[in-house]
């Protein structure tokens, strides 16, 4: 893969919120999945583990999960950020409004924005879930190395035109998921990764975040 391929790749994923209902195949699943475990990790230690539903097993899954949102206490595994301050709430804004202005949710509607919020815990009807979790021993080592599965993962399904999207708020429901999928408790539950063919006429997909340039980011030693 030449760099100018690798680049057309990441201009073109991003974090799909509406999914057709059509399944991806297994053996197109196997080869993301098949590229993702590539990347590399601390001591070559490979600490993701990825549950995968696919079919009734996803939408039995959503269910359980839509209601455990409605009725539980959110309590990751890993703590969430303390706070977002700086630019780092400003990027965060920024996404949160291209996404609520996409899709019609006027500044100050809290319940219009609730209620797209909890698109999350439908999975944005996407006909697959990963599961992703890491050994607790390895702590921020671990987690680390699992974040780059996570984008070679999205990088492999968008190099098949599958669209994918990460998702913290679903690990927010820690010890639902690890009853629900029997994950053993010295596993940390990372994140989700909902993944499709994307509905690309969906009004929550008709808007891209912006990146930071170098100069935002780099500083030049020599």
């Amino acid at each position: 893969m030449t760099l100018t391929a690798l680049n057309a790749l990441l201009a073109q994923r991003h974090s799909c919120r509406a999914f057709r209902p059509d399944p991806v195949p297994r053996s197109e699943i196997s080869e993301i999945l098949d590229s993702a475990r590539r990347v590399p990790s601390w001591c070559n230690a490979q600490p993701w583990h990825v549950i995968v539903t696919s079919g009734e097993e996803t939408d039995r899954f959503r269910r359980a999960l839509m209601h455990e949102a409605e009725t539980g206490t959110p309590a990751p595994d890993l703590p969430f950020p303390r706070s977002y301050s700086g630019v780092y709430q400003d990027r965060r804004r920024a996404c949160g409004w291209a996404l609520y202005d996409a899709v019609g949710v006027q500044k100050g509607d809290r319940v219009a924005s609730a209620r797209q919020m909890t698109r999350n815990f439908s999975l944005f009807d996407a006909p697959h879930c990963a599961i992703l979790s890491s050994p607790a021993e390895l702590g921020p080592y671990g987690a680390m190395d699992c974040g780059g599965f996570v984008t070679a993962f999205a990088l492999a399904a968008q190099a098949l035109n599958i669209a994918t999207i990460p998702q913290a708020a679903v690990a927010s429901y820690g010890p639902f998921l690890h009853r629900y999928f029997e994950i053993p408790d010295d596993r940390l539950v990372l994140c989700a990764i909902s993944f499709g063919y994307p509905d690309a006429d969906h009004p929550a997909n008709a808007f891209r975040t912006d990146r930071a340039g170098l100069e935002d980011f780099v500083d030049w030693h020599g």
